[in-house]
């Protein structure tokens, strides 16, 4: 892998095959500087909160009956040439399968309302069908509980790149039909068994860079691609099988979203959506070609899952570039698929710029992304380990949604900026960017998004997927090196305090008061 610094999974994917995402409206610019929690709407209609994931914090991933997950087995396999940090797991990872106790007690000071977590399907359900794992559904129930009484809101997704292992083995995981029953079995034992206290499910996170890292590049589990678009793959075709992925996942997301509407909603009086991820991308140039490119990048990275939603069907451009290899709906899962929603999540950290590149159509044997036909440019005014700190993408985002697709209920579940591990707790880069970001959100609410809430990337410094524990985006950082993995909060953690228990929001060139009510050394 051709990458110098370590970087998150999105920006791996984005730096190696040059992924896209979307635009449109050309003048974003962010107006609010000044404001504090008082200014959102107070929950349930608006949350603040941050989350992870369950192979990324648990660890515990040879206890109490759990079975491995395609990220396990990616995890310990030899990514010489896929990953800087090829040795790191998430065995252990920060041990909140033991110490969620400790982990909600600091939410609790951070004043979050709000958690997003996954739960691990192998935990719960370790054959990936069948029989319930009685000390997974344990964990999650006490993980639930400890939550609800301290008065903070779970927002659940069922899966976070951790499929079930013994599926993958069995019938190559969602690559098969066989997938979509045996994904809405799982889901309805989490709808059955935490639903009355869960309100909010995600079933697939990032469900478009699960399938490209995993099925078109290769760099994620599990790891199928073909020549030449891949890295280091043995089998694999990476010119049809995102596409059969993405088609199957969106069935049994709404398999699943039927279950749960038509046999727990009305009861549970919760909410279920699916999570995409987005750039914001705006056009190189103002040339008519690099317009329609952008738009076209728009179509293929977030209408290829959400148009199937919103519309019942792919977009026309995506169908006509991709012909034959992309499924079609019958008019049955047409009708299943659109509408399959109660909100959208969407995960969005950077802007990019598109470059119209028609001669990528020219090719006979085409991926993804050269079906796309574009070009994407990375400001090169960014230090390496860092991604750009631009607000307004997420303005740019959420009124693209809006504008595009009826203003849907939209969940920012995931935004956050990037350091080096052991940097420093003083993290004022990551201070600018919760400022910038959550100001931008605020513009586009007062602007008429129906955005219902803000989740951090990441509460905790977990092991980041790809990156390892070389780079990090939480709020608390945890010391790797001590037995207890002790955590420390940073900088963002009292400046993201300081925001939810409503104070005024601190100019960035005036966080180092902040420093002043830190109860830790750097």
């Amino acid at each position: 892998m051709v990458v110098v610094v370590v970087v998150s999974l999105c920006f791996q994917l984005f730096l190696l095959v040059n992924l896209a995402a979307p635009p449109l409206i050309l003048s974003i610019s962010v107006t609010t500087s000044n404001f504090s929690r008082h200014d959102f709407p107070l929950p349930p209609h608006f949350v603040f909160g941050s989350g992870t994931s369950a192979y990324q914090v648990e660890g515990a991933a040879f206890e109490d009956g759990r079975a491995s997950s395609i990220w396990d087995t990616f995890a310990h396999a030899d990514k010489t040439q896929i990953s800087a940090n090829d040795s790191a797991t998430g065995d252990i990872a920060c041990d909140s399968y033991h110490k969620y106790k400790e982990d909600i007690q600091l939410m609790v000071e951070t004043g979050l309302e709000a958690y997003r977590f996954s739960i691990s399907w192998p935990r719960l359900i370790p054959n990936g069908r069948g029989a319930v794992n009685p000390k997974g559904l344990k964990y999650y129930n006490n993980l639930i509980n400890e939550l609800i009484r301290h008065g903070i809101q779970p927002h659940a997704t069922l899966v976070h790149y951790d499929l079930p292992q013994a599926l993958e083995d069995e019938y190559g995981g969602c690559l098969s039909p066989k997938f979509v029953k045996d994904f809405m079995a799982y889901a309805e034992v989490c709808f059955r068994e935490f639903g009355d206290r869960v309100l909010y499910w995600t079933t697939f996170n990032e469900v478009n860079v699960f399938v490209l890292g995993g099925y078109d590049v290769g760099i994620t589990p599990p790891n199928r691609c073909s020549f030449p678009f891949g890295i280091n793959c043995s089998k694999g075709n990476s010119s049809s099988e995102p596409y059969i992925v993405a088609h199957n996942i969106l069935l049994a997301h709404a398999s699943a979203a039927n279950l749960y509407k038509n046999k727990y909603q009305g009861r549970q009086r919760g909410f279920i959506g699916i999570n995409v991820f987005a750039y914001w991308y705006i056009p190189s140039t103002n040339a008519t070609e690099d317009l329609i490119a952008t738009q076209r990048a728009n179509d293929f990275y977030i209408g290829w899952i959400i148009n199937p939603l919103v519309f019942g069907d792919y977009p026309k451009i995506v169908k006509k570039n991709a012909g034959s290899r992309i499924p079609e709906f019958t008019k049955v899962e047409s009708k299943l698929v659109k509408g399959s929603f109660d909100f959208l999540g969407v995960n969005h950290y950077n802007t990019l710029y598109i470059k119209d590149k028609p001669s990528s159509l020219k090719i006979n044997n085409r991926d993804f992304n050269a079906d796309m036909a574009v070009d994407i440019i990375l400001s090169n005014d960014t230090p390496p380990d860092e991604f750009p700190i631009t607000p307004s993408g997420l303005l740019g985002v959420l009124e693209y949604f809006k504008q595009f697709y009826g203003n849907p209920s939209i969940y920012s579940h995931e935004d956050g900026q990037q350091t080096q591990r052991n940097s420093t707790l003083h993290d004022s880069a990551r201070v600018k960017y919760l400022h910038g970001f959550i100001g931008s959100l605020l513009d586009a609410v007062r602007n008429g998004s129906n955005a219902r809430g803000y989740f951090t990337w990441s509460f905790l410094d977990v092991y980041e997927l790809l990156g390892g524990y070389g780079s990090c985006f939480g709020l608390y950082y945890v010391d790797l090196d001590d037995k207890d993995l002790k955590r420390y909060p940073k900088l963002s953690a009292h400046w993201y305090s300081n925001f939810l228990k409503g104070r005024s929001s601190i100019e960035v060139e005036n966080i180092s008061a902040l420093s002043h009510q830190s109860h830790f050394s750097q």
